[in-house]
């Protein structure tokens, strides 16, 4: 597995002249990591995903070069807990972090030290925290992160299209719009020249002692946090005269072909009592058609700036010559949903809210593992181990998930063939929910949101045997869109009897 992970060398010297053969021990130079975290954006976002316009030829040459997970998920579809998760390496059934203002759980810093971040500094590697943070660490003002991280830079909550309007620590910054200053601070914790010294120069004063360039000497670790093509950071895009015209005028002469659910407006797909769209965010409202159309297609630019954001990180990992030694992880923290099922926003159990693009990429890969897609169910919790691996760092016990290196390298291993999804996030409409999906089913059971609302309860189903008010089943192969409920249908009985328990035990395990 090494053999493709690090960049080895070994240095000989045989002095023949007294007959003893010297050599020096194989050096092993640790890989560099990028992870990139998108937020919201759905599977079908790409061009090699089958978006109908949009061009997103950096990330799928990301893909070809590296390895595609076809059936990747995000088993707490909504920000905070998505990136908890990803801290943790855990379910949220037991991190029980969700979101701070309605849990008021923090991530410990026990369990932050956990974290492949943290794990990765312990290891000797300069670390980077940058962009969008949508939870606590150690207290109210993430102590622990903020210490430990070399370069931590930061907004909590939404960033917004200019992050400077939201947040003062990114006034320091050259570009006004996210994506572009979150690559210009990478940059700036990358470089080792003093192109970047206005950024450390202008830094406000309350980030001064937590961004430092990384240390040449050691390898590096970047998580970059986007807050696009998420529907709260689209607004004012392309209103600056600076921006560039791509967020002004990008894709206008193919937005008649933007695609809207088949059969749109589709009816709400969920009782009442389950789903409410006069709880959402406003923002997420998706039965005006003229609304919907232009949020797709700010959507679309966003997603073509992330690419082209890509192709330019790239770029300078070459400029700087770490190019062939640094990993790129790419995945979006959860999906969402556009008009499908008669929905907005996300949460719900449905695959338009699960289901999100992951990209492993290693400088290392053979021919042979370069463009492999693969079809084995992997989640979010699954990255830290797999990032862990790649660093030849042990991964923690308490992680749930698990390393996707196996499969990459067709390892004889047992992977799982289902994955419990849930959502705990009972604020703005949505009712708390469990889920099985495996590669033919999926299993849905709701629960009540008039006993849930302002409540935070991830044991309540598994300490009291609590009911659904709804459940759901779809065959995947046959109804890949979820639209036809099989319960209360005789010939699958069986079936769903399987889900029910198969759920159960699921609770039971994750808890």
């Amino acid at each position: 597995m090494k053999t493709i992970l690090y960049h080895l060398f070994i240095i000989s010297s045989i002095l023949s002249c007294t007959g003893v053969t010297q050599i020096v021990q194989a050096q092993e130079k640790k890989p560099n990591v990028i992870f990139i975290f998108s937020d919201d954006q759905r599977f079908n976002s790409l061009s090699m995903t089958g978006d109908p316009i949009i061009q997103t030829p950096n990330i799928d040459e990301l893909a070809k070069e590296g390895v595609f997970f076809n059936n990747a998920y995000i088993t707490s579809p909504i920000c905070g807990p998505s990136r908890a998760n990803i801290f943790t390496g855990q379910w949220e059934r037991r991190n029980k972090i969700g979101f701070t203002n309605v849990s008021k759980n923090l991530i410990s810093e026990t369990t932050y030290k956990n974290s492949w971040l943290a794990q990765l500094k312990k290891a000797g590697y300069s670390t980077a925290f940058i962009g969008k943070h949508h939870t606590k660490i150690g207290d109210r003002n993430d102590t622990p992160l903020r210490k430990d991280v070399d370069f931590c830079y930061y907004g909590n909550g939404h960033l917004g299209f200019y992050p400077a309007k939201k947040h003062k620590q990114f006034a320091n910054l050259k570009n006004e719009t996210q994506v572009e200053g979150m690559l210009e601070a990478t940059k700036a914790f990358l470089t080792q020249g003093d192109a970047y010294d206005y950024f450390y120069k202008n830094a406000d004063a309350s980030i001064k002692n937590q961004i430092k360039k990384r240390d040449p000497n050691e390898p590096f670790s970047a998580w970059i946090n986007l807050n696009l093509p998420h529907a709260s950071s689209i607004g004012g895009m392309g209103s600056h005269e600076t921006d560039p015209e791509y967020y002004k005028t990008g894709y206008d002469d193919v937005k008649d072909k933007i695609e809207l659910p088949e059969g749109y407006p589709q009816n709400i797909s969920l009782p009442e009592d389950v789903y409410a769209t006069k709880d959402l965010m406003k923002y997420y409202i998706t039965s005006k058609k003229g609304k919907l159309l232009n949020e797709k297609l700010k959507m679309t630019r966003a997603i073509h700036a992330i690419d082209i954001m890509i192709g330019n990180l790239r770029s300078f990992l070459k400029e700087i010559g770490e190019a062939d030694n640094t990993v790129i992880v790419f995945c979006s923290d959860n999906g969402l949903f556009l008009g499908e099922h008669g929905l907005g926003g996300k949460t719900i159990l449905y695959d338009e809210s699960v289901h999100v693009p992951m990209i492993v990429y290693s400088p290392f890969f053979t021919d042979k593992t370069q463009g492999k897609v693969i079809d084995d169910l992997v989640v979010g919790q699954d990255i830290p181990a797999t990032l862990l691996e790649m660093c030849g760092v042990n991964i923690p016990t308490s992680y749930q998930g698990a390393s996707v290196l196996p499969l990459i390298e067709k390892k004889n291993v047992k992977w799982r063939d289902d994955i419990f999804l849930e959502n705990l996030f009972t604020d703005q409409g949505y009712p708390r929910q469990e889920g099985v999906r495996s590669k033919q089913y999926k299993y849905i059971r709701s629960f009540s949101k008039l006993n849930d609302r302002n409540k935070y309860v991830p044991n309540q189903s598994s300490n009291n045997n609590e009911q659904p008010i709804y459940e759901e089943l779809f065959d995947i192969i046959k109804d890949p869109k979820e639209q036809n409920n099989l319960v209360g249908n005789k010939d699958y009985i069986k079936v769903l009897n399987e889900y029910r328990e198969r759920c159960k035990t699921l609770v039971s395990e994750l808890n």
